[in-house]
C-alpha cells in the first residue's frame, strides 16, 4: 500500500500519481495515451499531469532523479504519456494482498476473571480484548532510522506525521511515497506470534541529506519520546516561535470541554480494550473532525498530524486534544508542525509549559468538566 507526497490526495481517496500509473497500465498501446485523454478519464488538468509526470519521470528535480516509472514524449506538438518497466514493476509490487501487511489493531486472549460480585472464588473464564502493539520501523530511502512499538493502524499517517513532527520533512510535499511491507520474523529475531512491519519512505534529496547528517538511533518503547537522542542540543526544546493567530483566544475553556467530551465516544477501540491513547482535532466550533487512537501517546498524535497533512488540515484555525499529560515532545511536534493549541486530560510537566510559552502555544491541561486550566496563553492574553 502506497501514498505519495503533496498532493497525497486528490478527492478520490487515492493517489493522484497510483491512479495515472494505474490508467496507463491499462492501456498499453506503444503509443502511450495522449495527455488530453489521460486528463479527461482522470477529471486532471494538462498541467497538473505534466507535473505529476514529471516527478514520476527519472529527470533530476530537487537534486534527486526520479523514480523512472513514467516518460514523456512529444512528437508534432502531442504530448503523450508512457508506463514504464520500472512503473509496471512498481505497480505490481502495489498490488499484492493488503493482508500481507494487515494487522489487526486489537486481539482476543483468554483470561481469568477474580472478585467479580456474584462470581465463584476460582474466578471465571472468558474472552478478553486487547490492544496490539508491535514493532513498526520507519525507514527513509532505504535507511532504518527508528523502530516504535505502535498500533497497527494508519500506520501511513504515522510515518508522515512521525517525519513531519520530528523535522524529517519539512513539509508533506517532500515525501514523495509510502509503502508497508511485512517483516519476516525469524529474519528480525522477533519473538514467535509477534509480528512486525517496515514502513518505507521515499524522501527528497535535501531531507535524506540532512537526516543522514543529524541521525538518531532509536529504540522507541512505547509512549517514548526522546530516546537516542545524541546530545542536550538534540532535544530541540526551543522551536521556532508560532505566527500570532488571532482566533487562538477562542480557545477557550468552552470550547475545550467540548471538544474533551467528545472523544469518549471516538475511540472505538480503546472502549474495548481500555489501553489506548487518543488524539483529536477540533475546530473552532469544538467539534471533533478526526480522531486517531494509538497505544502511545506520541503515536496517536503522529497519526492525527499525518491524517491533517495528507488532507491539507495543517495550519487551519483548530486545536490539538489529547488523553495524555502535556509534555515537553508532545508540545514541541504541536508547535513543530504549526499547531497553536493543544489541550491535554491530565496535568502538562514544567518543560512543557516552558516549551509552550517560548513557541507561543496555548496549553490547556487537566481538562476534566468543569474545570481546565491554561497554563500557557499562546498569542493570546490570559482571559
Amino acid at each position: 500500500m502506497t501514498v505519495p507526497s503533496a498532493p497525497l490526495d486528490d478527492g478520490t481517496g487515492e493517489p493522484l500519481h497510483l491512479r495515472i500509473l494505474q490508467r496507463l497500465a491499462e492501456d498499453d498501446a506503444a503509443a502511450g495515451v495522449s495527455l488530453p485523454r489521460l486528463g479527461k478519464s482522470l477529471g486532471q488538468g494538462a498541467s497538473v499531469l505534466m507535473r505529476e509526470l514529471s516527478r514520476m519521470g527519472d529527470a533530476v528535480i530537487g537534486g534527486s532523479a526520479g523514480p523512472g516509472w513514467a516518460r514523456l514524449e512529444q512528437a508534432d506538438g502531442r504530448w503523450t504519456a508512457h508506463l514504464t518497466a520500472a512503473g509496471r514493476a512498481w505497480l505490481g509490487a502495489q498490488a499484492r494482498p493488503e493482508a500481507e501487511v494487515a494487522c489487526p489493531p486489537l486481539a482476543v486472549h483468554r483470561v481469568r476473571v477474580f472478585g467479580e460480585p456474584g462470581a465463584p472464588p476460582e474466578g471465571v473464564d472468558r474472552n478478553d480484548t486487547l490492544a496490539a502493539e508491535i514493532p513498526v520501523a520507519l525507514v527513509f530511502n532505504g535507511l532504518s532510522h527508528a523502530v516504535m512499538m505502535a498500533t497497527p493502524e494508519r500506520l501511513e499517517d504515522f510515518a508522515l506525521g512521525f517525519a513531519l513532527s520530528e523535522g524529517i520533512l519539512d513539509s508533506a510535499a517532500d515525501c514523495r511515497g509510502i509503502t508497508l511491507q511485512a517483516v519476516d520474523g525469524t529474519v528480525a529475531q522477533l519473538p514467535a506470534g509477534v509480528p512486525g512491519i517496515e514502513v518505507h519512505l521515499e524522501i527528497s534529496a535535501r531531507c535524506f541529506e540532512r537526516l543522514r547528517h543529524r541521525r538518531r538511533s532509536m529504540a522507541g518503547r512505547t509512549g517514548c519520546g526522546v530516546c537516542g537522542v545524541e546530545s542536550f542540543a538534540a532535544l530541540d526544546l526551543e522551536p521556532a516561535r508560532l505566527p500570532a493567530r488571532d482566533w487562538l483566544a477562542r480557545v477557550d475553556l468552552p470550547l475545550v470541554l467540548r471538544a474533551m467530551s467528545g472523544l469518549h465516544d471516538l475511540q472505538p477501540h480503546n472502549a474495548q480494550a481500555g489501553a489506548l491513547h487518543a488524539a483529536g482535532w477540533a475546530g473552532l466550533d469544538g467539534r471533533l473532525q478526526r480522531v486517531c487512537e494509538d497505544v502511545g501517546r506520541h503515536n496517536a498524535l503522529d497519526k492525527l498530524i499525518g491524517a491533517l497533512a495528507r488532507t491539507q488540515g495543517l495550519g487551519q484555525p483548530g486545536f490539538v486534544v489529547l488523553t495524555s499529560r502535556g509534555s515537553h515532545e508532545l508540545v514541541r511536534k504541536c508547535a513543530r508542525v504549526g499547531i497553536s493549541a493543544l489541550a491535554t486530560i491530565s496535568a502538562p510537566t514544567a518543560t512543557g509549559v516552558q516549551v509552550a510559552e517560548l513557541a507561543g502555544l496555548r496549553l490547556w491541561g487537566l481538562v476534566r468538566a468543569p474545570r481546565g486550566v491554561l497554563y500557557a496563553p499562546g498569542g493570546a492574553a490570559v482571559a
